[in-house]
């Protein structure tokens, strides 16, 4: 007869290859079909309530690899809390105003100039709304479950009320202001700028000394010396009003051939060296406090620089004497108001000079500087001039430089509850730690934060001006704003005049005739996202504030983390989340950043269609994701056989599973097979580390221990001794049903224990999974670590054995390489324990033979030619027997049987009793 019939061989329809880029939309149908999101809600309900909140990706453009990464770590965590006993729904989404959404009407030949503001606005929605659509097909590709059909988008009425709320009660308490104040400035946006919107890049400057002539001592001074200022910015000398020096400096006058000079004493050295002065002698020493309100004459203009004292300069670089425009820069503006300098700024919102600068009118600010810089030297007063490439601040959309300009904004008083602020920082949980600080030291610098844009798309700033041109906002007229724009939209507010935007019968003693105006800029998007603690968290009955987490990219420090907790804390006194977990960027397999220039660029969509989202979704659990984390075709390959790996795992487990019902064929722990209890307790040691490694959001932990699992418990061990039980003995032979056991407990629980991250291939093998009922792994919870008889004593006597093992494993290896066998079936082992504790081992395991996958073993007290190891010496020798057809053992009783001579007496019995040949 064929022997091959007669083995019970592993039997599944859960196919070897994944197939995913095919199964996956599949699946997800399903997921939608059967309002998979509703039905865990529905299930979980009535648990502690977990919040993760959804930072708000911005509606622009197909999703990148760092939307992969934030989407992906979400999902893990919100799936993983909802098989941990908590109640966690998940509510997406979009940012959606904002400056790139204009750039890409105007790309796609939208003419702005021929339609009215609420027109252009109503194109900026339609355009955002198709991105929103967009970006949700592709998140819902990666796998990721959240109420997609109710998501929050800052354009929505409810979400446009809210933010109006909060920017009230936020000027209720007196932290919004008008002011004139040099705020950074994008020429190529035409727009304030937040610090959160600039970045750093380099760039090329020339590097001036100018020279400013004493005019008036004040008694202290000679008339004869010159100041000497550094700077990197020429255009800016038009605006100068003063030369700051620190009161606790020393101050010299330094002869030299051309003059008498003013620099700080500590850099004498270096501005000797860069003026090329030979011989400088100093004449004589002042204190910087004695230098206050000397006079010294402007190099261009027919007016004098006022010398005053300041902080702010210091002696890293430059002279020591700073040139000062308070039009111009943050520091320059607060020395100046406290000697009354004119806040001046002759550069437009374009960047170019207005009639303010005589001589440079019309001029763009960056090309004036060759022209400021000849004029300087045609009267004199270039000492110096070169160009240095240095970091410079840029506009993070346009790529281009900004500028510091003076100009009226909007701004919120960070510093009035900043204290308040740091507080909230301390109680937050940091994960990494660093974030604390980092946001911390932001907070503690800040003082004011620009909110006002000049645009076209975003909520309108909600302020009225009397005839008189004084702000009006008060509760009323902000509660029917928001009550308009949750009716209407905030696109009534440009669709309306100012008096019928008022409450009915408004009156303000500031229009007496009943003549308003309305303010015409909007607000920075950072406040727009940085107001959904409200509209969101507060405002959606099944969440609530503060949050348990927010989780972004470590940008949003100076983002959405800082606008969140600002307008938090001003409004409710308390931060709106309770931990917060930040990742890093995705780079190129060297470490690079991403660049469609470079050619280095891994997109999403393209991973998910060669490979499938659960590879995407391994490499994210792969990574260590709170430093930068690298991508390439190489790594996602690694990722790929690791994935093989646990699916065929999956595959095997399954297949030993056809003829097991739980029902009736499970073994209660204690009935187990010493070696099959053995693994059961791997396995909960396994459970206890994923469970831990969820909890602290340690994913990449998770990846490696179930891959080591597979590997070396079960593929190494396990599953390769198991199928000269599992294939061979009879159908209920008590050893195989163990076994088959185990294997049960194995795959429903690494099912359970993987659902979060490979969530396609888990829902998959959970169809395949006898006795369950679920209709989707997600409707389950994770497995709890079972407790184990005897444990201690269970896991030291076979850890033992598996390093006995492997000493017995290296002498097999050798043997085969000398030719002594092939196979390691055609092995006997001759084994001798080195210890006492070793030899009690081996006496007391059964079926040794089988544990080492060898036809024969023994345990002797010496063998003469054995090879020391670590645990034992080992000798291998060529077993003497026969093969077995059926099971392929070396046994010297084959043909014992008559009915069966080619068999050995196991088989031939395991034959004649089952198969009745």
């Amino acid at each position: 007869m064929n022997y091959k019939d007669t083995l019970l061989m592993p039997k599944t329809e859960f196919p070897m290859r994944g197939n995913l880029p095919n199964r996956e939309p599949k699946m997800q149908q399903q997921w939608e079909d059967m309002n998979i999101y509703e039905k865990v809600q529905e299930r979980t309900e009535g648990r502690p309530l977990f919040v993760l909140h959804d930072g708000p990706p911005y509606a622009n453009g197909d999703l990148h690899m760092g939307h992969a990464l934030n989407k992906v770590l979400k999902d893990f965590i919100v799936r993983y809390k909802s098989m941990a006993g908590f109640h966690a729904p998940y509510v997406p989404g979009w940012d959606t105003h904002g400056l790139p959404i204009e750039q890409a009407l105007a790309k796609k030949k939208v003419n702005r100039k021929k339609m009215t503001v609420a027109e252009f606005r109503e194109k900026c929605a339609e355009y955002a709304l198709k991105q929103v659509d967009n970006q949700r097909y592709q998140f819902k590709q990666l796998g990721v479950r959240g109420d997609w059909e109710n998501p929050y988008i800052t354009l929505n009425k409810d979400y446009e009320a809210a933010q109006i709320e909060v920017f009230g009660t936020m000027a209720n308490k007196g932290y919004i202001y008008k002011g004139k104040k040099p705020v950074y400035w994008s020429p190529s946006s035409e727009s304030a700028l937040a610090e959160a919107e600039i970045e750093y890049q380099d760039k090329r400057s020339a590097s001036i000394y100018v020279g400013f002539d004493v005019k008036e001592t004040n008694g202290v001074l000679d008339g004869d010396e010159t100041f000497v200022i550094w700077t990197t910015t020429p255009w800016t000398i038009p605006a100068n009003q003063g030369i700051a020096v620190h009161p606790e400096l020393n101050y010299v006058k330094v002869k030299v051939d051309s003059g008498n000079y003013i620099i700080a004493e500590k850099l004498i050295d270096e501005v000797a060296e860069a003026l090329e002065w030979s011989n400088p002698e100093i004449v004589k020493t002042y204190k910087g406090s004695e230098l206050e309100r000397v006079e010294a004459q402007h190099p261009l203009y027919e007016r004098t620089s006022l010398v005053v004292l300041g902080d702010h300069v210091t002696t890293d670089a430059g002279t020591g004497c700073v040139h000062t425009a308070p039009g111009h820069g943050e520091d320059d503006f607060w020395v100046g108001k406290q000697y009354g300098l004119e806040v001046l700024c002759p550069v437009d919102e374009k960047g170019y000079f207005t009639d303010e600068a005589p001589g440079y009118e019309g001029m763009f600010y960056d090309a004036a500087n060759k022209d400021i810089t000849e004029k300087l030297k045609e009267v004199g007063a270039l000492l110096d001039l070169t160009f240095i490439t240095h970091s410079y601040p840029h506009d993070w959309r346009t790529k281009k430089p900004t500028i510091f300009r003076a100009t009226s904004q909007w701004f919120a008083s960070i510093k009035d509850f900043r204290e308040d602020i740091l507080e909230e920082i301390k109680q937050t949980k940091w994960t990494p730690g660093w974030g604390e600080t980092r946001l911390y030291n932001m907070v503690r610098d800040r003082e004011d934060w620009c909110i006002s844009r000049q645009r076209a798309w975003g909520v309108p700033i909600p302020v009225f001006y009397g005839e008189d041109n004084t702000p009006i906002i008060t509760e009323e007229t902000i509660q029917h704003v928001s009550d308009l724009f949750r009716e209407h939209g905030s696109n009534v507010w440009f669709e309306r005049e100012a008096k019928d935007l008022l409450p009915e019968g408004f009156t303000s003693e500031h229009s007496p005739n009943g003549t308003f105006t309305k303010e015409q800029d909007i607000m920075d998007v950072w406040f727009d996202s940085g107001s959904s603690h409200q509209a969101v968290l507060h405002e959606r009955e099944e969440l609530a504030r503060p949050a348990d987490l927010y989780l972004e990219g470590s940008d949003q420090y100076r983002g959405w983390f800082n606008s969140s907790l600002s307008t938090a804390v001003a409004v409710t006194g308390k931060a709106p989340f309770k931990g917060i977990l930040s990742h890093g960027f995705a780079l190129d397999g060297q470490g690079r950043k991403m660049s469609k220039s470079v050619g280095n660029v891994v997109v999403p969509d393209k991973v998910m269609k060669q490979l499938g989202a659960d590879i995407l979704r391994l490499w994210v659990a792969s990574a260590d994701y709170q430093s930068d984390v690298r991508i390439s075709d190489d790594i996602l390959k690694q990722v790929s056989e690791v994935y093989r790996k646990i699916r065929n795992t999956f595959r095997f487990l399954l297949g030993n599973l056809h003829d097991f019902d739980p029902k009736t064929n499970y073994v209660e722990q204690e009935n187990l097979q010493e070696v099959d209890r053995y693994m059961f307790l791997r396995l909960q040691e396994l459970t206890s580390t994923v469970r831990k490694a969820y909890d602290e959001y340690e994913f990449s932990t998770i990846y490696h221990a179930v891959h080591n699992f597979c590997t070396i418990d079960l593929s190494s061990f396990y599953l390769d001794f198991a199928k000269d039980i599992l294939y061979i003995e009879a159908k209920d032979d008590a050893r195989r049903r163990s076994i088959q056991t185990v294997y049960y407990e194995m795959v429903k629980s690494l099912t359970k224990l993987l659902s979060p991250i490979l969530s396609h291939t888990a829902d998959e093998v959970y169809q395949h999974i006898p006795g369950v009922e679920e209709a989707s792994v997600q409707l389950t919870d994770l497995p709890e670590v079972q407790e184990v008889k005897d444990h201690e004593a269970l896991k030291a006597k076979w850890d033992h054995f598996m390093d006995v093992r492997d000493d017995v494993l290296k002498a097999l290896e050798e043997a085969r390489a000398d030719k002594v066998i092939g196979k390691s079936l055609e092995a006997h082992v001759t084994v001798v324990p080195k210890d006492e504790q070793t030899k009690q081992l081996l006496e007391n395991v059964d079926h040794l033979e089988q544990l080492l996958i060898v036809s024969g073993a023994t345990v002797a007290e010496t063998a003469s030619e054995a090879k020391e190891y670590d645990h034992v010496s080992v000798l291998v020798k060529a077993h003497p027997g026969e093969k077995c057809q059926r099971c392929w053992v070396v046994s010297e009783e084959i043909g014992e049987s008559e009915a069966h001579p080619e068999l050995c007496p196991r088989c031939a019995s395991v034959v004649e009793e089952h198969y009745k040949a």
